[in-house]
């Protein structure tokens, strides 16, 4: 009865895959009303709250054409695909609840949110305007962007940040502070309206890789694990979809001398052929309505004779999803990702596991702006970016692995999962749930249980 529902289970996840089941990927058009309406909300009722806690006054964001703040880029309107000539955007908080005010030191409108504030025929130096815009409201605490740990809160340049300070007037240009916290916290918090389409922007994710650890891309004997990167790419393509870093893929093996396990993070394994009894993983994201995901899944080929993966595969992959339940079952409002990397190697080890955690925020980046729990090469602690808290309503790629000896391979397998989940401030939910079950490669035909 166990075979069957697992056999079940998986016919059921990849039909969804492979039976046109995916929600709809918008049309370019659409999804620019998307983006614009997102864009609009997040202003009216997010940033406020956001200035608000850190007791910003104003918020000046400057950048010019193709050397873009990463900040700026998310306030662009969506047909705008860069920033034009020098950008100036101001966002004026005037106090006891009003509105926050919008505006663009430029020629024109930016979008429907930051209106037009300089008329060149009145005053030719764009600088010495954005002074007199300053001058006028009076704020206390300027934020700007300008970080020493985080380069998406760090994107006003050298030359525009010494422009600045030239051109305001001294009480001002004293007034001027690091936004730091003000832009990691706009980059990194989801609003409900974002947070409802990612569960489906996850879907699209998952249905993607489904097909391609299946008998539809990999012929076991002839399709090698470049074979699957490019068709990940080609695939992404097709579909009108973008990625944001090219994927990889490997396989692990039974054979003594291969040392796939233990191979760097930081060099890419190389080409191999696909054989059955191999343990095959992918890491692939996609970036869709301005939004990025980042997940690493797993198939096992069938050897001939085969109808599910040897139990002792499985249960390798069990304490990899265990290591997942340990490290998002501390996540805590305000606790920084070092205290949360510290306590889950502790308790994972104390459990007989061999973790390695590297999990980090996504969003409006793949590696985004929040708190890093972790990196590869750093399990003691992550200076700087792993002494951020994480913070209610953000979203992470919880990424890590675990190595298991095999007897039955005489080496370690490493299980390496990666699946993107929500931070509501009290729990850690997945997006689009996460693999319980590994691919089967070919996938078990309905009718060919014992």
């Amino acid at each position: 009865m166990k075979k069957l529902m697992i056999s079940l289970a998986m016919a059921i996840s990849v039909c969804y895959a492979l039976c046109g089941q995916s929600p709809k990927i918008l049309s370019l058009r659409e999804q620019a009303v998307v983006k614009d309406r997102w864009l609009k909300d997040r202003c009216q009722t997010l940033l406020p709250e956001l200035m608000r806690k850190e007791g910003i006054d104003m918020w000046l964001i400057i950048a010019r054409e193709y050397n873009e703040d990463p900040v700026l880029r998310t306030m662009l309107p969506a047909t705008w695909l860069s920033a034009r000539r020098t950008t100036m955007l101001l966002v004026f908080d005037p106090g006891k609840g009003q509105p926050l005010e919008f505006l663009a030191c430029a020629r024109y409108d930016v979008g429907e949110v930051f209106k037009k504030a300089w008329d060149p025929e009145k005053e030719p130096d764009q600088w010495k305007r954005l002074a007199q815009l300053v001058a006028a409201r009076d704020p206390q605490r300027i934020a700007v962007n300008t970080s020493v740990n985080f380069g998406h809160a760090d994107g006003l340049s050298a030359y525009h940040n010494q422009k600045l300070r030239e051109s305001l007037a001294n009480k001002y240009e004293k007034r001027l502070i690091s936004g730091e916290k003000l832009a990691v916290n706009w980059l990194e918090t989801r609003t409900p309206a974002e947070l409802t389409v990612y569960e489906q922007i996850c879907r699209i994710a998952h249905d993607i890789i489904a097909e391609g650890l299946s008998e539809v891309v990999i012929q076991p004997g002839i399709t090698t694990t470049d074979d699957v990167v490019w068709f990940y790419r080609e695939k992404v393509r097709a579909l009108g979809l973008e990625t944001w870093f090219h994927p990889s893929c490997d396989a692990q093996r039974a054979d003594p001398k291969g040392n796939e396990q233990n191979r760097s993070f930081a060099q890419r394994p190389d080409a191999a052929v696909i054989q059955p009894g191999d343990l095959v993983h992918i890491d692939f994201g996609i970036t869709y309505l301005g939004l990025n995901t980042d997940t690493q899944q797993n198939a096992y080929v069938l050897k001939p004779g085969e109808s599910e993966p040897p139990r002792y595969l499985l249960d390798a992959y069990q304490k990899g999803l265990r290591l997942m339940d340990i490290l998002t079952g501390e996540f805590r409002s305000g606790r920084s990702g070092n205290d949360i990397l510290a306590s889950t190697i502790s308790k994972a080890k104390g459990e007989g596991l061999n973790p390695q955690i590297y999990s980090h925020p996504i969003g409006y980046h793949g590696h985004a702006a929040g708190p890093a729990i972790g990196m590869w090469d750093m399990q003691n602690g992550v200076p700087g970016t792993g002494d951020y808290p994480v913070l209610p309503n953000t979203t992470y790629a919880i990424e890590l692995n675990n190595k298991v000896f095999l007897p039955e391979w005489n080496k370690e397998v490493r299980i390496m999962l990666e699946q993107n989940a929500v931070f509501d401030g009290e729990k850690v939910h997945y997006a689009d749930n996460r693999q319980k079950i590994l691919y089967l490669i070919p996938r078990p035909k309905p009718n060919s249980g014992q």
